[in-house]
């Protein structure tokens, strides 16, 4: 999923998204140190997921506050 698919999510669907790529990060880690997994980049790959999900939430927070801030100002 690229930043284009996430940024068009609601902010719902971010979050169940969001969680269900940590619950897949948690999954790959126990894998891996089960050795039941033997591609080892699937964890990279579902760590930047995550990562590119939480920029995309944080951004919109970021918004939502300067949005309010420019209403009481003027």
């Amino acid at each position: 999923m690229d930043m284009t698919e996430i940024r068009g999510l609601t902010d719902v669907r971010l979050a169940e998204e969001l969680e269900d790529a940590r619950r897949e990060v948690f999954d790959l880690r126990f894998r891996a140190v089960t050795r039941q997994s033997s591609n080892t980049n699937e964890t990279g790959v579902a760590k930047k997921k995550v990562a590119r999900m939480m920029t995309v939430r944080r951004e919109r927070q970021i918004s939502n506050v300067e949005d309010k801030g420019d209403d009481n100002g003027s």
